[in-house]
């Protein structure tokens, strides 16, 4: 069998180089990224959403934002068809097509303004392009957000004997007290620099991860758990970005970036064969591994909500074009490198194959314990450092929960720019005022995420209902913002090869894999979920038809300007 240190020495390198050698080709030769522009940060900075900020803060804002539950649940999802699949996706998957496409939607917002994706179709494509895009990201975001919500709830409302999590409770609600301190000294003690607050919020931070594990809180139900983590984010969505956002975000990446260096660490003590099979082929209960295997581990190589992020909250922030390089394309190698710790914690922790047999005998117990699985493999690990695995499996627990609680809060803000962004869609002046509220779109964005979280049908939560169609709806999201790119690309005369590649292998794995799900709710008679998914297939269609017509308009002449001042919004 396969030594995991030596997968993990190939795979960082890889990552190592493909940042140093193709990220600069396609900033400088693709994009033409210019330090010397005005920034949207800089032209609008207001201190509630435009805010110029150090690259360094602005990495841990995106990182966070973007490595939520998706990189840790997927790969930990995906193993069941062997390590290998699985690893080659993450790794060719970051570098050729997920970095790419986060890197070229913070370059497509830099070039208008700070303007979102969803609103950029206006621009590129066309009105009714436009109109379609922002329905189908609020219906994907409000969706993913209701899912993330209950599983935070379950994992806090479960006792620990039961696979819960209250000891991750104390130092997740704290975090949220430190992430205040810490803006308020960084934006408002401005003599005292970056570091010292940061080591600050470091200590305090280890501090609660070790008194949870000695005041586990519990006797909170699930329903109040969702009603306190919507209050939450109704909060984070209003309140200036560098007083909660930004702050939160920076200081719970060092989480990911100590338990990634632990786990890799521990594995260079451990280094254990590989338990899981190289490949596994036909898993019983499981969907062919293709297509459906890019589109299980989504956000470890590729996702279509980071183009959100990248056009919503990152952009808005950035200081300089040449900071763009490091934040895009490196944040999402950095999630490959998430994504390559959660493959190794669920692949080679466990002592031998049939003990990796026993916690993936199929498809359904792959999915209900991918979450247990990553932070029992964790705390296998990390016990090879001297740290008592219940130690190891709490602050395991406290990064997957601070990273679905950092999605959680930025998405809720995406939201509300989306739901401002409708209302600026119709010639109806009081819709534009009401949603343009940035209070009243806050609590239509939290309403939507609390319908999928909380409402049922036939006792389940719509949004468990509904998530089969997450996975092939993001990625359809990250095709077309990948679609979007090339045509910017097509009409500025750039190169866009590097681009369009991707595009054409996104839409065909996830058509492809829409398509094979839609044929089993037909027959399975699962007919709400069925139409739901028709529905996203026809306007993801729909879209791309527009496209095509605007790359003739482009050929033929008649496309405006796009480097034309668009009318910005705040």
């Amino acid at each position: 069998m396969v030594n995991s240190l030596v997968i993990v020495a190939i795979c960082l390198a890889g990552f190592g180089l493909a940042y140093r050698f193709y990220s600069r080709y396609l900033a400088e030769r693709v994009l033409g990224l210019d330090p010397s522009r005005k920034t949207p940060a800089q032209e609008f900075e207001d201190g509630i959403d435009f805010v110029p900020t150090r690259k360094e803060v602005l990495f841990g804002h995106h990182f966070a934002s973007i490595a939520g539950l998706g990189p840790i649940v997927g790969p930990a999802v995906a193993v069941i068809w062997g390590w290998l699949p699985a690893l080659l996706w993450i790794v060719l998957g970051s570098i050729f097509m997920g970095a790419v496409h986060d890197l070229a939607a913070l370059y497509l917002s830099l070039r208008h303004r700070g303007v979102s994706i969803g609103a950029l179709t206006e621009r590129i494509i066309g009105r009714r392009a436009r109109v379609l895009f922002l329905f189908l990201i609020f219906f994907i975001l409000a969706l993913a957000m209701g899912v993330f919500a209950n599983k935070v709830a379950l994992l806090f409302a479960t006792p620990l004997d039961q696979a819960g999590q209250p000891d991750a409770v104390l130092p997740t609600a704290a975090l949220i007290g430190i992430a205040l301190l810490i803006g308020v000294l960084v934006y408002r003690v401005k003599r005292l620099g970056l570091l010292p607050p940061t080591l600050i919020g470091l200590v305090l931070m280890a501090l609660t991860i070790w008194l949870g594990t000695v005041y586990p809180i519990t006797g909170i139900s699930y329903n109040e758990w969702i009603a306190l983590l919507l209050g939450y984010t109704f909060a984070a969505s209003v309140l200036p970005v560098w007083l909660l956002l930004q702050p939160r975000d920076y200081i719970n990446s060092f989480q990911l970036y100590f338990g990634l260096l632990f786990i890799f660490a521990g594995l260079v003590v451990y280094h254990p064969p590989m338990a899981a099979p190289a490949v596994n082929w036909h898993p019983e209960g499981a969907p062919p591994m293709l297509p459906f295997i890019f589109i299980v581990v989504a956000c470890g190589a590729l996702s279509g909500f980071h183009n959100l992020v990248s056009s919503g909250t990152t952009v808005r922030q950035l200081k300089s074009e040449a900071d763009a390089r490091f934040v895009g394309y490196g944040g999402m190698i950095t999630e490959g490198v998430l994504a390559l710790g959660v493959l190794m914690a669920c692949a080679a922790a466990l002592p031998d194959r049939q003990s990796w047999l026993a916690q993936y005998p199929n498809w359904r117990l792959a999915n209900e314990g991918a979450l247990g699985n990553f932070i029992g493999g964790a705390g296998i690990i990390l016990t090879h450092l001297g740290i008592p695995e219940h130690l190891g499996r709490t602050f395991t627990a406290v990064v997957c929960v601070s990273f679905a609680m950092t999605t959680l809060d930025t998405a809720t803000r995406l939201l509300r720019y989306n739901i401002e962004e409708i209302g600026k869609s119709f010639d109806l002046p009081w819709l534009s005022r009401v949603l343009g509220n940035r209070f009243a779109a806050s609590a239509l964005a939290v309403a939507a995420i609390g319908y999928f979280a909380l409402i049922k049908v036939a006792g389940r939560s719509v949004g468990a209902v509904l998530w089969q169609l997450f996975g092939t709806s993001n990625q359809l999201l990250a095709g077309l913002g990948l679609l979007m790119a090339v045509l910017y690309l097509l009409k500025q005369r750039r190169p866009y090869l590097p681009l369009l590649a991707p595009m054409v292998l996104v839409f065909l794995f996830t058509i492809s894999a829409m398509l094979l799900k839609l044929l089993d709710f037909w027959r399975g008679g699962d007919w709400a979920v069925f139409g739901v998914g028709l529905i996203i297939l026809v306007l993801a269609g729909w879209m791309v038809v527009e496209a095509i017509l605007a790359i003739r308009g482009y050929l033929a002449g008649k496309e405006p300007d796009l480097e034309e001042p668009m009318h910005h919004h705040v």
